[in-house]
């Protein structure tokens, strides 16, 4: 009897009574079967409601924008179009055979005319300063020119031309430092760089030719021994700590000793590590003589370090790239920070009088920036970190493969997850390990303004009152970054001779085009590129009557792309029973 009361005991918790608290509680929200619907259908589920006037007509209507979020914990469908645009962009420009090069226009009379007049100002600027005459005309005169000058580099930066005409750049200049290589670096050869960016060719025993590329993996140095999966033969071995793991344990990328784990180069590291990146791909150019082009994405290993995979085109030697990578290097010169000389809850205070933080016991006001920096410039001045790259793997993988679009996919598993919640603690141990490197990040200065160089003696950059070192904004110091405040995604300048933007142009292109019917190219588009400056846009607020609530909208994006999906596979279906039939 008791058996048969403690079964049905259990099946009454496990199946609430209708009508009951319980049972409505195990009901779905409307709204989050609506945003799922949304999702599975691939409609932006937050999108913008933006008011579009016809200029020519005076006619408004509200229309939705996709929002165009990159997380997929903000908008997994947006998101989700994100990552299918990168994997196109990689997929275009890994494999190349020709030379993805941009024609460069010939500058308009109307930039011609205006560098004209620029170098007229420039040329009675320099004779007004030799010709003999008034100091008071010469000043009147001067301040003419010097007035029109910037009118007309404000006028030649609105046409289609890059750069500027005198080469000049605006802000301050940057403090020199010798550019001699660390005599602990170890020294890489220096080949002029070819203009080329396509890989060579290799013929094969069989006749064929091959043009591979490569698969790039870039990791930081060691910081201290951690739990791993280690395989031998197929087969399971013991860790360092004498413990086998499988792919799911816990306790993997934890370290197995945290006291002797060094968080503070961890934190360091992921705070340079774009830097480091950056420095690889100028040595390994140099290095290699020609013009190397990389496309991939940053994201973290299980111990939480950053890496990054790329995909490059073309091939080189795995020892020059190792070479290279342990060759790379980069300096941070900052003030040394290596002592805290105060704590997060008894900081220096802010001296109105003074304008400048002051020892809260002495009143003494703590070292500037620029006295601190001036410091760095002295001939036996060392930089304040070293950060360095670790290992690396490369694999060659030839185009048509499965390998290469299972390496692209690869590469692009994770765009669409923040850095942190890719590597979600799930147990204390790897919580704690979270936590501690989170600690140090905290304390850690992450640019010349930021509120932690209090903590070392030295006043932030323009420092103001109400900097509380500990609390400082910054991105390094974020739960969601853990240091790393690059790009997630790295594409070199000519990759693929197209931006993101330029791909989701080309697409959108394409739909039009076949939901116009003008698959035929003596089709006459018109003055389509002229169509969108009819337009004005601006964006709607939530409670303006004619905004429609947000289900209401959902609701109709979700009908309106079912009818637009049907259309797209009806015309290219008739398109591919058309072209069939002609080749017949």
């Amino acid at each position: 009897m008791t058996g048969v009361t403690e079964t049905a005991v259990g099946a009454s918790n496990m199946t609430p009574r209708p009508g009951s608290r319980a049972d409505r509680y195990a009901m779905p929200f409307a709204a989050d079967v609506l945003r799922q619907y949304a999702e599975d259908h691939g409609v932006c589920v937050r999108p913008l409601a933006m008011r579009r006037t016809d200029m020519a007509t005076g006619q408004t209507e509200v229309i939705d924008i996709p929002c165009g979020a990159r997380l997929a914990s903000k908008c997994k469908p947006c998101a989700e179009r994100n990552r299918r645009l990168r994997i196109q962009q990689l997929r275009e420009g890994w494999h190349l055979d020709e030379e993805p090069v941009v024609p460069v226009e010939k500058p308009s009379q109307d930039v011609l005319a205006l560098v004209s007049t620029r170098s007229h100002l420039e040329f009675e600027r320099a004779a007004l300063m030799v010709q003999p005459m008034e100091p008071e005309s010469r000043a009147a005169e001067l301040a003419a020119i010097d007035a029109a000058i910037p009118e007309v580099e404000t006028e030649l930066g609105t046409q289609r031309v890059r750069g500027r005409i005198t080469g000049e750049r605006e802000g301050k200049k940057p403090v020199k430092r010798s550019t001699r290589r660390r005599s602990d670096a170890t020294e890489i050869s220096r080949l002029p760089v070819q203009n080329r960016t396509v890989g060579k060719v290799y013929a094969g025993r069989d006749g064929r030719t091959y043009r591979p590329s490569t698969l790039l993996t870039l990791t930081l140095g060691s910081h201290g021994s951690v739990h791993r999966a280690v395989r031998r033969n197929g087969q399971l071995a013991a860790c360092e700590c004498g413990a086998l793991h499988g792919w799911r344990d816990d306790l993997l990328g934890t370290p197995i000793d945290p006291d002797a784990y060094d968080y503070r180069s961890a934190a360091l590291d992921a705070i340079h590590f774009a830097r480091v990146i950056d420095r690889f791909w100028q040595n390994l150019r140099r290095a290699s003589g020609w013009n190397v082009q990389y496309a991939g994405a940053v994201e973290l290993q299980r111990r939480l370090a950053p890496h990054a995979h790329f995909t490059v085109r073309g091939t080189m030697p795995r020892k020059l790239i190792a070479q290279v990578a342990g060759a790379t290097y980069h300096q941070v010169w900052w003030p040394h920070f290596d002592r805290l000389l105060y704590t997060v809850d008894r900081p220096p205070v802010w001296d109105t009088d003074r304008a400048a933080y002051v020892d809260s016991a002495t009143k003494k006001p703590l070292t500037s920036w620029a006295d601190a920096i001036a410091a760095t410039t002295a001939e036996d001045a060392t930089p304040a970190y070293v950060a360095r790259l670790g290992r690396t793997d490369a694999r060659g993988i030839t185009h048509g493969t499965k390998d290469a679009e299972r390496s692209i996919r690869y590469v692009t598993k994770y765009v669409t997850k923040d850095l942190a919640e890719q590597a979600n603690p799930h147990s204390p141990e790897q919580q704690a390990h979270f936590d501690r490197l989170h600690a140090e990040l905290s304390v850690l200065p992450c640019s010349p303004t930021c509120a932690n160089w209090l903590l070392y003696g030295v006043q932030p950059d323009k420092a103001k009152a109400g900097l509380v070192p500990g609390r400082c904004s910054g991105k390094v110091h974020q739960r969601n970054t853990l240091g790393f405040t690059g790009r997630r995604v790295l594409i070199s300048r000519q990759w693929s001779g197209k931006t993101l933007a330029d791909h989701k142009a080309d697409n959108r292109a394409w739909i039009d085009t076949v939901l116009r019917g003008a698959l035929s190219e003596d089709e006459d588009q018109g003055d389509a590129a002229e169509e969108p400056r009819r337009f004005a846009f601006e964006l709607a607020r939530p409670d303006d009557p004619d905004v429609p609530a947000l289900g209401i909208r959902l609701l109709r994006a979700v009908a309106e792309r079912q009818r637009w999906r049907s259309e797209i596979d009806q015309l290219t279906s008739n398109d591919a029973v058309s072209a069939t039939h002609g080749e017949e």
